[in-house]
């Protein structure tokens, strides 16, 4: 199976090979993002229909290129909860112990966050401010999904990065050139991953990076 086929529950299970709970979580939560989005703009309507393809593929398949036996996790401009919220669901059963940050300035978005958490019983701190607002805290894995150009992202990143953080930003057909442009401001070590859910797409792993002095 590859990852054109991920259309389903059933696809999504066989592919990513998780457990029942896992499962029931993410299945709970299609559930209730397909009921908040009716009454607010989480994700466009359209893409419910491939959900587990857009939505929860897409987000899953970062879970093989964090590192390991990292402590905290945070996704920037969350959104929807994607990737965030489905890197939580997949690490509740095997990586309890890895701490996820959410951070989101919609309050309305944070609310449905919230009460995804609050029913799927998971432990996510939920942070309903501006990304500039967070000061003095700093994490092993920084994410972001359809937030900001690259040269942005990373100056979100270097507020919150611990000293050997990674950051894993899911990028579109122009990430080269947003890559070109990154590196006028930024020394950047990175690998571009192809994405499993779009052939013009890929997942950018960004391994270090500093100012250019």
């Amino acid at each position: 199976m590859t990852g054109e086929t991920i259309r389903s529950a059933d696809d999504f299970q066989k592919y990513f090979d998780v457990s029942r709970e896992t499962m029931r979580r993410l299945e709970e939560y299609g559930q209730l993002l397909q009921k908040w989005t009716t009454k607010i703009n989480l994700v466009s309507r359209s893409s419910l229909d491939v959900m587990w393809h857009r939505h929860f593929a897409d987000s899953a398949q970062l879970w093989a290129h964090r590192p390991l036996n990292q402590g905290s996790w945070v996704d920037i401009g969350s959104g929807a909860g994607f990737p965030g919220l489905v890197m939580a669901i997949m690490a509740s059963e095997v990586e309890p112990d890895l701490k996820f940050t959410l951070i989101e300035s919609d309050q309305r978005k944070c609310s449905f966050l919230m009460t995804v958490c609050h029913q799927l019983g998971l432990s996510v701190e939920i942070l309903p401010i501006r990304i500039e607002k967070l000061h003095d805290r700093r994490f092993d894995i920084i994410s972001a999904r359809a937030l900001s150009s690259l040269t942005d992202l990373l100056k979100m990143a270097d507020q919150l990065a611990n000293k050997d953080a990674i950051c894993l930003f899911p990028k579109g057909i122009n990430f080269n050139s947003e890559l070109t442009e990154a590196r006028k401001s930024w020394h950047i070590e990175a690998k571009a991953i192809p994405s499993i859910t779009d052939q013009n797409s890929i997942i950018l792993c960004i391994e270090s990076f500093s100012r250019v002095n």
